[in-house]
């Protein structure tokens, strides 16, 4: 029955609050207490001046979709040296036969935390795709690629494996995929919103959390 939840913390803080609000269409806004802060976009010290400006109506409002997931879905080999062989599909169609330590699997929103370490690109939040990055493939021609967002994507464990990989949404909902099981990933059909103060920019926010401004200029 809430008209808007407040989340105070970092950005994990947010995604969880998010797996549990986006089938109410609750608004969120986000107060950084964290270190980046991409989706919690206030700082503590303009609480003051932010929060009752949008609790007065001055916002931007922003949708963003969720897989099982609002940032990411991983399979990895967990804490073993060993690579998993798996093969990917989309849309039911044959993609490619993979051994690497495993696969991130990305909405924009995750673009900018555990994929964009992995190698993937940035992407706007505004767009409906989804990327799919391998982690330390052994193919050296392996590389990201984005998808549409309502892809079913679908991850074969081969039988073959040794190791019983883990499956991590989010970095903080976890569960254990066996050799032969498979892994299908495909969007939720809730989407997060999102309050912004007036004047927020997703490119403001990757000058400042990524440290663009520090690059120099002859």
């Amino acid at each position: 029955d809430s008209d808007l939840v407040i989340v105070v913390g970092g950005d994990g803080s947010l995604l969880s609050a998010a797996r549990t609000l986006a089938k109410y269409e609750t608004p969120v806004l986000g107060v950084n207490r964290g270190r980046l802060g991409f989706l919690t976009d206030i700082s503590p010290d303009d609480i003051a001046v932010q929060v009752p400006a949008v609790l007065a109506g001055e916002y931007t409002r922003e949708s963003r979709f969720l897989l099982d997931a609002l940032n990411d879905v991983v399979v990895n080999s967990g804490t073993s040296a060993q690579m998993i062989e798996f093969e990917l599909s989309i849309n039911g169609v044959f993609v490619y036969r993979q051994r690497a330590d495993g696969l991130i699997i990305s909405t924009p929103t995750g673009s900018t935390a555990y994929s964009l370490s992995g190698g993937g690109p940035i992407m706007h939040p505004t767009l409906d795709a989804v990327v799919l990055v391998p982690m330390f493939p052994h193919a050296l021609s392996s590389r990201p690629i984005v998808v549409d967002g309502n892809s079913e994507i679908r991850l074969d464990i081969l039988q073959r494996n040794r190791i019983h990989p883990p499956v991590t949404c989010d970095g903080q909902v976890n569960m254990t995929a066996r050799p032969g099981d498979s892994v299908l990933v495909s969007k939720k059909p809730h989407r997060l919103t999102l309050l912004h103060p007036l004047g927020h920019s997703f490119y403001a926010s990757c000058r400042d959390k990524l440290r663009w401004n520090t690059a120099l200029v002859n």
